[in-house]
């Protein structure tokens, strides 16, 4: 094992500068395992990134000597469960950096402030600040739910094509939580064309009866993520969405740019 950079085989820098060649490679592929489902074969890996099926045998074995990935009894490589603390201690800081932005979405719109990924095919509450209303909105962070029946859930699969969204529709059934639920794939993918078009998603008393949540994506975030508001009904009116969808535009590329910078 080198113990600085200047013992390392020129043949494990990466080409562009600094950083270690194989080090990308593994984290690529554990990229490309995520984004085929979490389970793939070598000969996958190798036709996606391009690399040689012995460079990438090498590189799995590591992985799965460390717990990163497991093989299966099929020969093919799934995402192993070390990454699960992983994954969770950076959703906690993911919403403890979103909080402050929150925050401030609160004191601009008086409403119930909320962040949320797309895990799998659920939606993940990751942070929240309550409106100084006392009647507010509360989401439990933690909580996930399905994505066609919320305003951050649209937000995020506007992004995605729609066969993909097709699928996960058929995955997950459409159960109607209220009785304003859209419960067809051709209603809801007809809601995403509208997002797309409108620049941000809006739950009408699909969640829960008597409140309205507006919500936009975070921008190139490094994982798939949004931010809303929520309240009555009564006060998060077509008027109110007027002002409230700039401010929540605004504070998400704000939070893009912190996210950006925090990774540098």
């Amino acid at each position: 094992m080198p113990t600085s950079s200047a013992s390392t085989p020129e043949s494990a820098k990466a080409p562009g500068g600094g950083g270690v060649q194989s080090l990308e490679r593994a984290f690529d592929l554990l990229e490309r395992m995520a984004d085929a489902g979490g389970e793939v074969g070598l000969s996958e890996l190798s036709a996606t990134s391009g690399l040689p099926l012995p460079t990438i045998h090498r590189l799995m074995r590591t992985l799965v000597a460390c717990g990163y990935v497991r093989q299966q009894p099929n020969r093919r490589y799934a995402l192993g469960p070390r990454l699960i603390r992983l994954g969770e201690s950076a959703s906690r800081l993911l919403g403890t950096w979103a909080r402050p932005y929150l925050a401030r979405l609160v004191e601009e719109t008086g409403e119930t402030a909320n962040m949320a990924l797309l895990d799998g095919d659920e939606i993940v509450y990751v942070a929240q600040v309550p409106s100084k209303h006392s009647m507010r909105m509360f989401t439990e962070v933690g909580r996930r739910v399905l994505p066609h029946s919320t305003g951050v859930g649209k937000a995020l699969l506007s992004a995605v094509p729609d066969d993909e969204v097709r699928a996960l529709l058929g995955r997950t059934g459409m159960p109607a939580a209220t009785d304003r639920t859209i419960t067809t794939p051709e209603g809801f993918l007809a809601a995403l064309a509208e997002v797309r078009q409108q620049g941000f998603a809006v739950d009408d008393n699909e969640q829960e009866i008597g409140v309205r949540c507006l919500a936009v994506c975070v921008p190139d975030s490094p994982t798939a993520a949004a931010i809303s508001i929520s309240g009555p009904a009564g006060r998060v009116t077509e008027d109110a969405t007027d002002k409230i969808v700039p401010v929540l535009q605004q504070v998400a590329v704000e939070l893009s740019r912190s996210l950006a910078s925090s990774g540098t």
